[in-house]
């Protein structure tokens, strides 16, 4: 039999305190003494602890507020620094997630998750005592870790694979975009040899747009090695120190280097100019998100685009239906991607042109 979740009674046993006690920390209340407080917390740590938060609904009454947590970046090396940065991306989906809460009647409340000591769980846990429910990005909790919350406390994830039975699941087409890429490269521009610059290893969003890849490139007559798998951490200076690396390893160089993000294709095109290669001449690259600097580089980013403002609308009103009491029809919510092609890969000089693999057909791809 499986064995029951923590209830308020054992974390109070736990913290050798009353039930009040607990509901009173929970809750947020000031008047309770820090060391009670920090005992309180403690339990709620060691035993997994969940609040209910209808339960916590119907004796209090709704927050009406949301909460929309990304992971923190890791502050060794130069991350740190290039976290404001990379947020461009978060930036977007949280005006989309605003506009959509605002509509509704909530408040969005933006948490980093992890923080010092990296404990995205604890940050996570911490964080349904002061919202009606949750918006997870990518790499705050594995899909494996979802099941003791997701049960009990409304959770929305942006990013995943999809399969997620504990929580609702919005992510975009990347094995669609990934498949235009591919098409393009081999049926347009007669590549072979590609490379992949990844995300964190443990990113979702990351490992399905380099799986795509593979497959398809490799379906499609071309290869992509071992080798030119370069696992990075979506800045720009992590992509370029990897593609560096593969450079000095000697070998052929690829004739593509496609990368997880836009922010990572900047680093990839400025390390290929500093070892006297010239894009798209010697080496293709090709970007995902379609952020306004893309456009803007030179050459301009053949990139993937992604919706990521709708990204956030449709998170919060898949949150707000849960809360409402409206079973999903979908957990698994997937929007469409779309090619865009520009200079990076040597096609159009100016412009965006949308299509793919020299045919009239268009590069958009549909959600499933």
């Amino acid at each position: 039999m499986a064995e029951s979740p923590p209830t308020i009674y054992d974390v109070a046993s736990e913290a050798g305190v009353s039930i009040a006690t607990v509901s009173r920390v929970l809750n947020g209340y000031s008047q309770t003494r820090a060391a009670t407080r920090d005992r309180v917390l403690a339990a709620v740590r060691e035993l997994g602890f969940v609040p209910n938060g209808a339960a916590r609904g119907l004796s209090r009454g709704s927050k009406r507020i949301l909460g929309l947590v990304f992971a923190h970046t890791p502050a060794d090396d130069d991350l740190l620094a290039e976290e404001e940065g990379s947020l461009l991306f978060t930036d977007s989906i949280v005006r989309g997630a605003e506009e959509s809460a605002e509509r509704h009647g909530y408040s969005l409340l933006l948490s980093g998750a992890g923080g010092e000591h990296g404990d995205h769980a604890a940050s996570v846990n911490a964080l349904t005592g002061k919202t009606d429910g949750l918006i997870l990005l990518d790499r705050v909790l594995p899909e494996r870790r979802l099941s003791a919350i997701g049960k009990r406390f409304p959770i929305v994830l942006l990013a995943g694979s999809g399969r997620c039975r504990s929580a609702v699941t919005v992510r975009v087409d990347n094995e669609g975009g990934m498949r235009a890429v591919a098409e393009h490269l081999v049926a347009v521009h007669a590549l072979r040899r590609m490379a992949f610059v990844s995300g964190f290893a443990d990113s979702p969003d990351s490992a399905s747009r380099g799986a795509a890849l593979c497959l398809a490139v490799t379906e499609l007559g071309g290869e992509l090695r071992p080798a030119d798998h370069l696992t990075a951490d979506w800045t720009s200076s992590g992509a370029a120190r990897v593609v560096q690396q593969r450079l000095a390893s000697g070998g052929e160089v690829p004739e593509a280097i496609v990368c997880a993000n836009d922010q990572m294709a900047v680093g990839v095109i400025h390390v290929l100019a500093a070892n006297g290669l010239h894009v798209p001449d010697d080496v293709a690259v090709v970007g995902f998100d379609d952020v306004p600097l893309a456009r803007h580089l030179s050459p301009p980013l053949t990139t993937v685009r992604q919706p990521t403002r709708q990204l956030g609308v449709v998170a919060v009103e898949s949150l707000v239906a849960l809360l409402e009491g409206i079973a999903p029809t979908r957990r698994d919510i997937v929007l469409p991607t779309e090619l865009i092609v520009r200079g990076s890969c040597g096609c159009v000089a100016d412009g965006d042109a949308r299509g793919s693999a020299g045919s009239a057909a268009a590069a958009v791809v549909g959600s499933r």
